[in-house]
């Protein structure tokens, strides 16, 4: 979608849009969402961020996704100027920004997934030029250890989020650098978060989604010296792999060998008649002896994955999230023998 296209639809009398789940856990799914909805949620970014009519917004991501189209609605509702460049794994390095006298400097606002900050920060340019944005945010995935580490001593604000689709882009940010960095998500004012029986995390933001949602990801809350409630992560209910009664947390597996593995990798499962599920080790790596011996080193038994395959490219989704459900379908079938 063209950001005249997505004007167009904007400003139609039809008082909804369509939008597209990410599809990281499953197959996209399409939403019908309120424009008033929308318009809210960016107050509410605008008003946190101190965003003000004339500071510069940058477009870097697809408008065929939420986060995408956000941008848009924030940069109309705050009167943002709009600077809009193409799509890419490198948005900083697009040609239209050295049109600008100081392009960094000139942006107040943007907001980019994971995969385009960690190839960003590659290039000595690009990272000086994402250091100089006053306000970053970063969502439509995690954000490993490595990319954190870089980021901590970052000048201006980076800021990681907390949303889907169904609550029109995030409901929740947390400092990634500076004094203020922490673990812990901050909701908006008006949200309101609690637990489910699986310990789940349930939103109640009524300004920007108009039922409460319960979601899949397993969360941990706890009241600040103010009053305020926060919460922090932990991993998605269905990432879980329950083997032997054991369960683990696929992105704790991740996380603890994300130091010791060069190879792109991810952690998925599949099933095993003795133990119910087993882990599986998918890796862009060609030598599994040797990142199997990792493992052995660095995980306790009942974290070691079973089995180890290798795959020319890793699953992702077009906004650069792990797709877990393609994982598990690319999984090899246990033979008899195993």
């Amino acid at each position: 979608m063209t950001l005249e296209q997505f004007l167009n639809e904007w400003h139609s009398e039809d008082p909804t849009l369509l939008v597209h789940t990410s599809g990281s856990t499953g197959q996209p799914k399409p939403l019908r969402v309120e424009k008033a909805r929308m318009l809210n949620s960016a107050r509410i970014t605008c008003d946190f961020l101190g965003l003000r009519p004339n500071d510069t917004a940058l477009l870097c991501m697809p408008l065929d996704y939420i986060a995408g189209k956000m941008v848009v609605v924030r940069s109309m509702e705050r009167k943002l100027r709009l600077l809009s460049v193409e799509p890419s794994g490198h948005p900083l390095s697009d040609p239209s920004l050295a049109t600008l006298p100081n392009p960094a400097e000139s942006i107040t606002f943007a907001a980019m997934v994971p995969l385009q900050v960690f190839n960003t920060l590659q290039n000595d340019k690009e990272c000086e030029r994402l250091q100089r944005i006053r306000h970053l945010i970063i969502g439509g995935g995690s954000i490993d250890d490595g990319i954190s580490a870089q980021l901590k001593d970052f000048p201006n604000a980076v800021w990681s989020t907390y949303g889907m689709t169904e609550t029109l882009s995030h409901i929740a940010l947390r400092r990634l650098n500076g004094s203020e960095r922490s673990d812990w998500y901050t909701p908006f004012d008006g949200v309101a978060l609690s637990l489910n029986d699986d310990g789940c995390l349930v939103i109640d933001a009524p300004a920007v989604c108009s039922q409460h949602l319960e979601t899949n990801d397993i969360a941990e809350l706890r009241l600040t010296e103010a009053g305020r409630t926060e919460f922090r992560i932990l991993g998605r209910k269905d990432n879980t792999i329950n083997t032997g009664g054991i369960k683990v947390q696929m992105e704790d597996v991740e996380q603890a060998l994300r130091p010791y593995l060069a190879a792109p990798f991810l952690i998925t499962k599949r099933k095993n008649k003795k133990f119910g599920e087993e882990i599986v080790l998918l890796t862009e790596a060609n030598d599994l002896e040797e990142v199997r011996a990792v493992c052995v080193k660095v995980l306790p038994r009942y974290r070691q994955p079973a089995h180890y395959q290798h795959t020319d490219s890793l699953p992702s989704t077009e906004t650069g999230k792990i797709a877990r459900a393609k994982a598990l379908q690319m999984v090899d079938v246990p033979t008899d023998t195993e």
